[in-house]
């Protein structure tokens, strides 16, 4: 990189006034961070701003590789942080082409300030640090932005599964596992994982599966439920299938999958008559 203590600190005083200037020019008319009214969030917004003018500075005193390392923890904030997450990808990358005019123009200032001004190529490579160095990290927070939204769909998938799939717990080691909606073979999984660890930790002995509300399942859902029974077997807990659907029924005899020791009831509350628990 560039070594240019001078720039820096021209760059670095004007750090506060990039910041006013750059939200005072903002479109605050979409939505997301750029458009809250909130003082606090406009307070943090700034700060971030100032931030990274500071960090931004140091492009031209530090190695390549001190400089990018110094940048990671900022681009983690931004691209994790729960403002920007709800603010559109295209509002955030303008954002940052708008920043990089406005280094661009400093630049200039910056040159007309010196009596011996520089040759065209030296100013040039000063433009080229800013310009790749403000790329590298608007890249780096749309992919660490794309990273976190990741994470929080597979969280609300996994939180989803998990409702969509219920223990319900009963008296004397007795728990209710009702099934509804279609199963594809995500929720096949959970359905499966939740269920038996479920079952063990609530000291489970027997479970009543009903299937009553399932209307859908594929070949690969048919072998889970198959695969749910036989660890249900394994772990010591005694299983009850109820409203078994024909659709369901004929896909099980394709496969030629037995049920084998598994009690089938017609009804939920066929199963439950057919206890000797609740049948007293």
């Amino acid at each position: 990189m560039l070594k240019n203590e001078e720039l820096r600190t021209f760059l670095l005083n004007k750090a506060e006034q990039l910041t006013e200037e750059w939200y005072e020019t903002l479109d605050k008319s979409g939505t997301g961070v750029y458009a809250s009214k909130d003082p606090n969030v406009i307070k943090n917004l700034k700060a971030q701003n100032f931030e990274f003018h500071q960090h931004l500075s140091n492009v031209f005193t530090l190695d390549q590789k001190e400089f990018l390392d110094s940048f990671k923890d900022w681009i983690y904030k931004i691209g994790s942080d729960p403002q920007h997450l709800e603010t559109p990808t295209h509002d955030i990358m303008r954002e940052f082409l708008r920043v990089r005019d406005q280094y661009l123009a400093f630049i200039e200032e910056y040159i007309q300030s010196l009596q011996a001004k520089p040759s065209r190529v030296e100013i040039d490579k000063w433009k080229k640090e800013i310009i790749d160095a403000i790329d590298y990290v608007l890249m780096g927070v749309v992919e660490e932005k794309s990273n976190s939204l990741s994470d929080r769909i597979e969280k609300q998938k996994d939180m989803i599964n998990e409702l969509s799939s219920p223990l319900i717990q009963l008296s004397d080691g007795r728990a209710l596992l009702p099934l509804v909606g279609d199963i594809n073979s995500d929720r096949a999984a959970a359905i499966l994982d939740n269920t038996l660890q479920g079952c063990t930790e609530k000291s489970i002995d027997h479970l009543f599966i009903d299937l009553s509300g399932v209307y859908l399942v594929d070949t690969m859902v048919a072998q889970q439920i198959f695969h749910l029974l036989k660890g249900l077997d394994l772990i010591g807990v005694t299983s009850t299938l109820s409203g078994i659907r024909p659709e369901i029924a004929q896909m099980a005899t394709q496969l030629g999958i037995d049920f084998g020791k598994v009690s089938i009831t017609n009804t939920l509350a066929t199963a439950f008559s057919l206890d000797p628990i609740y049948n007293k």
